[in-house]
């Protein structure tokens, strides 16, 4: 634990790290800004962005053989937090592949058409936070439900910023706490922690934030003059594979159990209900994987690359100086959050951020006694507000694009101000690490 401030390591063994930004900044930057192409951020390669940076890594060090370099980076897969974390992700995807679009879309029906008119924005935020919490996935549920917020706000009177806004808050609230996210897929699996600990743990910065939010939805909510109301058809028995995840994950089952529990009901909901064919729902499970496959080379391609820099001692030279700043076991939970939000904000990737502060964050809570699951919440938790606000990230971008198709016009400073989760939950983490005292969080046993 003394190695910590004793070793100054090398900063230049942080070099493939300054490639891979400066590739996929660089050019997701002149994608979207200059050459003005949609989604420009995500038409970068990622994985050839990381190879790049692996090559860099593989000729630095002329100490070590090409040989031994191939060890150490073996050596950095062959763990078993990587497998597991590979497995449920391609687990996650069959479910997702499973369930599709319908059934979230019944979820938001259901409560628009059961709830008054006024609280319609309100409805839109908490439909957003279950669906998300029940499919881990903040893109995906901004895809389903932003329509459904823009025929809100087309038929109520609420602005359509403030809709939107709402969807996204309440989607990064479930991509946050999901058992089935890959942020936490990512996290608790690079910190060795179990998923119900770490939710224990960011449910206390998460639910203040939203509980909050709520509020301020519903005070400008009594502040507008409503016109009328969204209908559509909805089937209440295609939320069951959700509910049962949900259930599952908040009851702490094993990830793997719950999953297969949910994907075996909604084979059996979907296809018995007519919505799909046996053919059409074997496509949908093979895109759900193939969904998976670049988030998995991503954690792959990383995991070697961090072998590399530990080995040179990039580590070291990065914990050195970030000790140097924030000294104390507070300042250093903040200084783990500012790390991840910034890997975030290069990346525009809150799963990608994660994986890649994972081994620096690891070696951060050793040596300031931080708790396992406290230090997967604190990386989760701060991709996810840097994910939420960039605008730039995939999940601005789809938003927008989502209301585009529909005929509509709206831009990200449009909706930025209204994007009031993401500023709570903010807040609440900082309440969180510096005023509450550590016995109300509870300490790793």
């Amino acid at each position: 634990m003394g190695g910590f401030c004793l070793k100054k390591g090398r900063i230049s063994a942080l070099l493939p790290i300054l490639v891979f930004l400066v590739l996929y900044l660089g050019l997701g930057i002149t994608f979207e800004y200059i050459m003005k192409i949609p989604m420009g951020f995500y038409n970068v390669p990622i994985i050839v962005a990381f190879l790049a940076s692996i090559f860099v890594a593989s000729i630095q060090n002329r100490a070590v053989s090409f040989d031994e370099k191939l060890e150490i980076m073996a050596g950095g897969l062959a763990d078993k937090n990587i497998i597991t974390m590979l497995l449920i992700f391609l687990t996650a995807g069959v479910f997702v592949g499973v369930v599709g679009r319908s059934s979230a879309e019944s979820v938001a029906y259901f409560m628009l058409s059961i709830i008054p008119a006024r609280f319609s924005v309100v409805v839109l935020f908490i439909v957003a936070c279950f669906v998300s919490t029940a499919m881990g996935t903040s893109v995906g549920t901004i895809t389903l439900i932003t329509p459904i917020a823009a025929a809100v706000s087309s038929a109520s009177g609420f602005g359509l910023p403030l809709c939107v806004a709402s969807v996204m808050g309440g989607a990064m609230f479930g991509d946050n706490l999901s058992f089935i996210s890959d942020t936490t897929i990512a996290a608790c699996n690079g910190q060795g922690c179990r998923m119900k600990d770490k939710f224990r743990e960011n449910f206390l910065i998460a639910f203040p934030a939203a509980a909050v939010t709520l509020v301020i939805i519903l005070i400008m909510s009594f502040n507008t003059e409503i016109n009328g109301l969204v209908y559509n058809d909805y089937n209440l028995v295609q939320i069951i594979p959700y509910l049962l995840v949900l259930i599952g994950g908040i009851a702490g089952f094993n990830v793997f159990l719950v999953l297969i529990t949910g994907i075996v009901s909604g084979m059996v909901i979907m296809t018995f209900t007519g919505q799909i064919t046996a053919i059409g729902l074997i496509t949908n499970i093979g895109s759900g994987v193939s969904g998976m496959f670049e988030t998995c080379m991503v954690a792959v391609l990383v995991s070697a690359m961090c072998a590399l820099i530990r080995e040179y001692g990039g580590f070291d030279a990065l914990l050195y100086g970030i000790k140097k700043v924030f000294k104390g076991k507070k300042a250093g939970q903040l200084g783990m959050g500012l790390l991840v939000g910034t890997m975030d904000i290069a990346t525009a990737n809150n799963t990608v951020a994660i994986v890649m502060a994972n081994p620096i964050a690891k070696e951060m809570a050793e040596n300031y006694g931080i708790t396992p699951r406290k230090t997967a919440s604190l990386l989760d938790t701060f991709s996810c507000i840097f994910q939420g606000i960039i605008p730039y990230g995939a999940q601005m971008l789809v938003a927008i694009s989502a209301v585009s198709e529909l005929g509509y016009s709206i831009s990200a400073f449009q909706i930025l101000p209204k994007l009031f989760y993401p500023m709570m939950l903010m807040l609440s983490s900082i309440i969180w690490i510096f005023l509450i005292p550590e016995k109300r969080v509870g300490k790793e046993k």
